[in-house]
């Protein structure tokens, strides 16, 4: 079964409203074409990562969009189905060599299996992913939403109570402490934290 892949979003803020969200060359395009200037900094942040971003709006809208391509290159698809055979050599897609440091015992474990190092080490990996995927999931929307909450609402009243429900996966605290936020801000904060869990 080909994964789908997922196309990294972004939003933007000035002050406590939100400006737009969407793929990197939508919100770059939208903020560029602002015609009057904001007195208030324009904050773009990676939905993913909930950490603020900048984007270099010089130039053209062509220019724009090269740059961003390069910073924020587009979602490789995996096309390739497990049950059709492939060639001799490395995938054509998304293999990474890297350095990996293992104890003697480990490496022998390894060498003595099937398809050898590198496709235990694949199968481990997509194991551990599969076995500890919602985890992961929970862990980094709760790291986005308090990265975005530092920056957007760091001043605002009861943040540090409603940084602790947060990370304490108290939801109904956690709501209950940010209701009076800016709406935009909230709104965001709780979509980021919760909304592979509504």
């Amino acid at each position: 079964m080909a994964m789908i892949p997922m196309q990294k979003t972004f939003t933007a803020f000035q002050g406590h409203r939100r400006l737009v969200s969407g793929p990197a060359g939508e919100v770059a395009l939208v903020i560029k074409r602002m015609t009057e200037r904001p007195d208030e900094p324009i904050i773009i942040f990676e939905d993913a990562t909930g950490r603020s971003i900048d984007f270099d709006l010089r130039g053209g809208d062509r220019e724009v969009l090269a740059r961003l391509a390069k910073l924020v290159p587009p979602p490789v698809e995996d096309t390739a189905s497990p049950s059709e055979p492939r060639g001799r050599g490395r995938p054509k897609l998304g293999v990474v060599a890297r350095e990996v440091t293992l104890l003697p015992r480990h490496w022998e474990w390894l060498s003595a299996q099937a398809g050898g190092a590198s496709v235990a080490l694949r199968k481990l990996v997509e194991e551990a992913r599969r076995a500890s995927g919602d985890k992961d999931r929970e862990r980094q929307a709760r790291d986005a939403a308090y990265h975005f909450m530092s920056t957007m609402a760091g001043n605002l009243p009861q943040f540090e109570e409603a940084s602790r429900a947060l990370f304490a996966d108290d939801r109904r605290r956690f709501t209950g402490l940010i209701a009076d936020w800016p709406a935009d801000i909230r709104d965001h904060i709780v979509k980021l934290a919760y909304s592979d869990r509504a």
